[in-house]
């Protein structure tokens, strides 16, 4: 495989950071930890009018038809920011599979979204189902399409969004599939939940509610879903502990504790070095993964990696940054917490360390 990052990834990348350094400051980021729905519009204006929302998108729905290499390029440098806007969930993740699996109708979705016109969102978490790729939540025929009922948990932005994807269980036959939900209909109820990073998110019950399946019948784009959930994760990840670690070590290097810059302390200065073999670790077994997704490999195990790095780190040194800044590290106003809490939620996201060794040891399993 190759390292080199390609060009457009450099250029989505440099274009995406430069975008967040000039509107997600420390401050900004206070106003929108008081925001219940921890949504910065103004970022995400921006992300669509530099065609950052676009350019991993087919050019069938308006985008640069990138992949996923430079996809995980943005969700890093969203990362870096705290990630306050759903670019993962609405456009690398609703919008990519609707343009490359949506009927005609579907894709106006996914153009709607990379112009920034509507959020979309996907619903795959479910209360104690430990294999969430065969969800509790069923589907049956219903005239011209289906009716969902189930119960879907932490589904983010569901109150701003459009349209969301939600993976069930056909009960004729036991077949898996993508289904496209309006959750504006009756059918639906959403309840505002809150977690650790204060992203919003709801619980949503489906009764009955109509929806429309997408592609066709089977594993696969559910599959697909959520590979490319637990990618993104990761390479959001990546951004959070990278910056997390940045921030510590500068602060180890000018607060000074008995007369010597706390950064000389063996202890300290340990900590920093298992941080940076964990970012190292993080971002080679991400490389791979967006690689091998890009080359049309089979990514799972690569991918599996990757979350699990992402998990190993994200505890490592979000620990080890509040440890080290002290009392400041738990200072709610310190910019700190973000990277605390951002690093905790994407930990555990859709299954943490434990989850992704399992996943691994079934992809060995089976040869």
């Amino acid at each position: 495989m190759d390292f080199t990052p390609t060009d457009a990834q450099q250029e989505l990348g440099g274009l995406t950071r430069e975008v967040c350094g000039k509107l997600v400051t420390a401050d900004r980021l206070r106003e929108l930890d008081k925001d219940e729905n921890r949504f910065d519009p103004q970022l995400w204006k921006a992300l669509a009018e530099t065609g950052v929302l676009a350019a991993t998108l087919p050019e069938a729905v308006g985008g640069s038809d990138f992949g996923a290499q430079e996809q995980t390029a943005i969700l890093r440098e969203l990362g870096r920011a705290t990630n306050p806007v759903p670019y993962l969930w609405s456009i690398a993740l609703a919008a990519d599979l609707l343009a490359t699996h949506g009927s005609r109708a579907q894709q106006e979705w996914a153009t709607k979204a990379a112009a920034g016109e509507v959020i979309l969102t996907v619903a795959l978490s479910e209360d104690r189902n430990w294999e969430p790729e065969q969800p509790a939540t069923q589907a049956v025929a219903a005239g011209d399409g289906y009716a969902l009922t189930g119960v879907k948990t932490t589904v983010p932005y569901a109150a701003e969004a459009a349209r969301i994807l939600v993976p069930a269980t056909i009960t004729d036959g036991g077949d898996v599939a993508l289904f496209l939900v309006d959750p504006a209909q009756p059918g639906v109820r959403g309840e505002a939940q809150e977690i650790v990073d204060h992203t919003p998110v709801q619980l949503l019950e489906f009764d009955n509610a109509a929806a429309e399946l997408v592609g066709t019948v089977g594993p696969e784009l559910v599959r697909r879903l959520f590979e490319r959930a637990w990618l993104g994760l990761a390479a959001v990840q990546l951004g959070v502990v990278e910056r997390a670690l940045e921030l510590t070590a500068d602060y180890a290097r000018e607060r000074e504790q008995f007369g010597r810059k706390i950064g000389s302390f063996q202890a300290v200065a340990q900590r920093l070095a298992d941080g940076y073999i964990s970012v190292q670790g993080l971002r080679l077994t991400i490389t791979e993964a967006a690689w091998r997704v890009a080359e049309g490999l089979d990514a799972t195990a690569a991918i599996h990696t990757a979350k699990y790095w992402a998990a190993k780190a994200g505890h490592e040194i979000a620990h080890t940054a509040v440890h080290v800044h002290g009392g400041v590290g738990i200072d709610r106003d310190h910019v700190v917490h973000n990277y605390f809490t951002s690093a905790k939620a994407n930990e555990f996201a859709l299954g943490g360390a434990t989850d992704q060794l399992r996943g691994i040891g079934a992809v060995l399993a089976a040869g």
